[in-house]
């Protein structure tokens, strides 16, 4: 099976702020629409064959899944609202977070996000899979949520007053959403201790990548902050290493830390600008076809490089941070990965709703299945609830001697910027001799 990378998500969550992280290029729209306004139980069964013939699991949960088609479709449905509750309950069956349905207003906003323009308060959110709690796994940088101090891991326990015990995934991220210059207030749970943030919803352009020169003990450094993996990531990416390899910096520091994913290609053309050759990542569908991404000499600079990564660093960042650590070309520090490992097909339906559905899941170059798992940094460095919050509230402080991440970051690249001098040295005495 050939995979289209432009028609792929990989997004960790359903996304509460819009976020292009959960944006897809290029959906198929069946085209019944007429019949479906005569028989909503058309979507439904439309619903279903999509399931049938993409998911991964083909055991579906362990269902009959003939037989759980047979029970919705001998119900009867007097309008799309009914047809849209059943179509929801059936894909809840396949204890998949990722696999959800979209109505027509959830879907033409995720169409939107697309374009890298965020209007809500800019949390990812996910639902944990054994207490159905509704958790962040990240919130955006330069966001009202960022701001305010929501952090990865809050529980958030309700919304505008309205307790998120039993609450789909869905219907919080359309109570949070919301017009921009309203607000919204969440009630959230951080390590037993219940906070309460307002939030003001606003329109933000993103912009994915920012990066900076640094002084290091081995000279000046790169520091580059990826936020997310949106459509314009990899250009944005492009256009900072070529600026900071003008400025003949002497190594690199990479930080993907709470960033959440987004699109498959994305994360590949980026691996591309750091990897000469050998594997990116490989996807595996149910029926265990392989399709293998590799490196095609695009790279942009060979100089040190060490990745900063969270437990806020998933799906795509996964797959750049496991890419660039089973090529041994660069040395990861931080903490665990969330542990994201399955893809998204997002598909158009016949009203203009749509269906996200997990059609395979991806393996590192050497082999690693992450979901659930993450990715182990070759150093980890803890950071406490203290040290959060405080990085939380003063964001210039992160990238920084008082950012104790990137501080081990830094004496990392020193000393693999100073082994590459010295083995230099050690060639050219042995040339001479």
């Amino acid at each position: 099976m050939v995979i289209t990378k432009r028609g792929l998500i990989l997004g960790t969550t359903a996304v509460a702020s819009a976020a292009v992280a959960v944006a897809v290029i290029g959906v198929h729209r069946n085209a019944t629409q007429a019949f479906f306004k005569e028989s909503p139980k058309e979507l439904v069964d439309e619903v279903w064959q999509l399931i049938d013939h993409e998911y991964v699991d083909d055991s579906f949960n362990s269902l009959d899944w003939n037989d759980v088609r047979s029970s919705y479709l001998n119900r009867n449905y007097t309008d799309k609202e009914q047809a849209y509750e059943a179509v929801r309950e059936m894909l809840k069956q396949l204890d998949d977070p990722y696999t959800r349905f979209m109505d027509p207003q959830e879907f033409s906003n995720m169409q939107i996000d697309t374009q890298g323009e965020l209007t809500g308060v800019g949390i990812q959110i996910t639902q944990e899979e054994e207490t159905n709690e509704i958790v962040v796994v990240s919130p955006i940088e330069q966001t009202p949520a960022f701001e305010a101090g929501v952090l990865t891991g809050d529980v958030i326990t309700a919304i505008d007053g309205k307790s998120t015990e039993g609450m789909e995934l869905s219907d919080a991220v359309n109570l949070i959403r919301g017009p921009v210059n309203s607000s919204v207030e969440l009630a959230i749970t951080r390590e037993g201790k219940p906070l309460s943030f307002t939030l003001t919803r606003k329109r933000i352009e993103i912009h994915p990548v920012r990066f900076s020169v640094e002084s290091g003990p081995e000279g000046t450094l790169g520091y580059i902050r990826l936020t997310q993996f949106s459509a314009n990531a990899a250009a944005e990416m492009r256009e900072a290493i070529k600026d900071l390899e003008e400025k003949n910096v002497t190594g690199y520091i990479l930080d993907l830390r709470s960033n959440p994913g987004g699109l498959l290609f994305s994360s590949i053309d980026i691996a591309e600008m750091w990897i000469k050759e050998g594997t990116i990542v490989s996807t595996v569908d149910r029926n265990a076809v392989t399709d293998e991404e590799v490196a095609h000499d695009k790279v942009l600079t060979d100089k040190p490089l060490v990745v900063l990564v969270d437990g806020g660093s998933a799906s795509a960042s996964e797959i750049l941070s496991g890419a660039l650590q089973d090529n041994d070309r660069a040395v990861l520090v931080g903490s665990q990965t969330f542990g994201k490992g399955l893809v998204q097909s997002v598909r158009g339906l016949a009203d203009g709703s749509g269906v996200a559905v997990t059609i395979a899941k991806y393996l590192t170059p050497s082999g690693r299945d992450i979901n659930k798992l993450g990715i182990e940094p070759d150093f980890v460095i803890e950071l406490s609830d203290e040290q959060r919050e405080e990085l939380a509230k003063d964001r210039d402080k992160v990238g920084t001697a008082e950012d104790p991440q990137y501080s081990k970051a830094l004496e990392v690249l020193s000393d693999s910027i100073r082994g590459g001098r010295n083995s230099a040295s050690a060639a050219g005495v042995g040339k001479d001799k």
